[in-house]
């Protein structure tokens, strides 16, 4: 069994760790990646489109850092297949931040998107930063359309010298579709085929067959350019961009017709814009389990629910508010900050009508399960940062570490409700760090001289190494406490009567994000 296979980890005894090698080849049994839990997210994109083809996307690293656009890139994508399986056109985005993600999928995939942050300064700066995007966009266009066209004339010039020669007798032929075909039989196309693959021709006719098929291959290139450009033009809502016409790539006088459709097009953008001038729309509120959605959002439809790492109980609360409201047909939430969940059987305290971030499922409510804070801490660790040389904070740990004797020490505290959050970072030396974090939990440092902090730093100084040394086996147990999290709300949507499928998926590169699992989740068709 497995328990026989990982009993000699730890001394029966003394409880100690006595294998470090079987310690983490059992963290690594019991890992997400290796337990075959996860629905790769190829296969759930195949499944939800079906025969259609993706949305070719833009790249969103002109206005984000390169962790958030590599989020907000494939989040988006899924999040827009889910909506067009489903039927859908509303997404609520919880806990939308700065409205990265509200605002590509509003003008990316044309989606109207409510994003619902508890910050109201969050709410405003995603306001001006939506504000200034749109303003930019065409920028955005001219040089999407720039860097199209460059990436056709890399691939011209890549091409073999015949290729090349093929092409210009192609082009060549395009502007001259008045010209005979007959004169062309025995000297352009005899040069063509053996390039193209086709076999020797033997009559004149089957010589003008296979001319006017390489003109429409020809013709097709051109055709994909254009819709290349449309493609990333079409971007934002008919209100946000001029309307783009594909005779523009190719010059020349625009027909009656097409001058009519686009008067036509210009007339509804601009009544578009008189009657919605935004598909995203940023709004503060702060959720929880019993939140209802339809007193924040006025018009609320038939919709989605995401969430691009909610912090702490918000992940919870997503997946609660999802399985009550029958307006909401799907959810996609990627969690985060494991330390902030509230634990129900953590403080063995009695508060049945308390909604808690953990555990949600019926299965460990039902053994008591805890984590407990520091398993919960361990569990936002990255390996996969740590596998690939990223280093992890030895110094700023051991300077939390030793202030931690001291204010035990010296002022007799085990347990306060302010932290001391990033001091380390603003701090010059040792004695600035401990000084700085005493005012902030509101500590009188005038008793504590600088000598006596030096004292408590040269004293644990040499333990540095196993400070170190622990924070790395912590690291290796990180990925099985998130598992246990993860698993307990895929399995609290498994109890649930009105959901056709729900998994988890692998994201993110979790090098670039480590928090990279989402919990997917599908109503029944009879919920629609």
């Amino acid at each position: 069994t497995d328990d026989d296979m990982f009993s000699n980890v730890f001394c029966e005894n003394s409880e100690k760790l006595i294998d470090i090698h079987l310690f983490v080849l059992a963290a690594k049994y019991y890992s997400l990646s290796n337990l075959g839990v996860c629905t790769p997210l190829e296969d759930i994109l195949e499944a939800l489109r079906g025969d259609s083809q993706g949305t070719t996307s833009i790249k969103t690293d002109e206005f984000m850092n390169n962790k958030k656009s590599h989020e907000v890139q494939v989040m988006s994508e899924l999040v827009d297949n889910i909506a067009n399986y489903c039927g859908i056109k509303q997404v609520i985005d919880i806990g939308s931040g700065k409205g990265y993600l509200s605002s590509f999928l509003s003008m990316q995939y044309n989606l109207k998107v409510y994003g619902i942050d508890s910050s109201k300064t969050n709410t405003n700066g995603a306001h001006e930063r939506n504000r200034k995007l749109k303003k930019h966009w065409r920028a955005y266009q001219s040089r999407a359309r720039a860097n199209v066209e460059n990436q056709r004339l890399e691939k011209a010039n890549d091409r073999p010298v015949q290729s090349e020669i093929n092409c210009k007798a192609i082009n060549e032929k395009l502007l001259n579709k008045t010209s005979s075909l007959q004169h062309q039989d025995q000297v352009a196309i005899q040069d063509l085929l053996p390039s193209c693959g086709f076999a020797e021709i033997a009559t004149s006719e089957t010589s003008k067959q296979t001319e006017v098929d390489l003109m429409a291959r020809a013709q097709s290139d051109e055709s994909k350019l254009s819709e290349e450009v449309l493609a990333i033009l079409n971007v934002l809502p008919a209100d946000a961009v001029e309307v783009f016409s594909s005779s523009q790539c190719n010059c020349g006088e625009l027909c009656e017709e097409e001058k009519a459709q686009r008067k036509m097009a210009s007339l509804k953008a601009k009544a578009s814009k008189l009657s919605e001038s935004n598909l995203y729309f940023p709004l503060t509120s702060c959720i929880t389990a019993e939140t209802e959605l339809s007193d924040i959002i006025t018009d609320l439809e038939d919709c989605m629910m995401v969430g691009l790492h909610t912090c702490g109980d918000l992940a919870a609360n997503t997946l609660r508010i999802f399985t009550a409201k029958p307006e909401i047909k799907a959810v996609c939430s990627v969690g985060c900050c494991y330390h902030l969940l509230s634990e129900q059987f953590e403080n063995q305290e009695d508060c049945p009508e308390e909604v808690w971030g953990f555990p949600m499922c019926q299965y460990l409510k039902d053994k008591g399960w805890c984590c407990g804070r520091n398993a919960r801490m361990s569990a936002c660790l990255a390996l996969e940062r740590v596998a690939v040389g990223q280093t992890l904070p030895t110094e700023s740990l051991f300077y939390r570490a030793v202030l931690q004797v001291i204010i035990e020490e010296i002022y007799g505290v085990t347990k306060s409700d302010r932290h001391v959050g990033k001091t380390f970072s603003k701090s010059s030396s040792f004695v600035d760090y401990v000084r700085k974090s005493l005012k902030k939990l509101e500590l009188d440092d005038s008793k504590l001289p600088d000598s006596c902090i030096m004292d408590y730093y040269e004293k644990y100084k040499h333990r540095m190494n196993e400070l170190e040394a622990f924070n790395m086996l912590k690291v290796v147990l990180a990925p099985c406490i998130e598992v246990l999290i993860l698993l307990d709300r895929l399995c609290y949507l498994k109890e649930q009567d009105n959901i056709a499928w729900s998994g988890l998926v692998k994201l993110f590169d979790p090098v670039k994000s480590p928090r990279c699992y989402a919990v997917i989740a599908l109503k029944k068709h009879s919920c629609f």
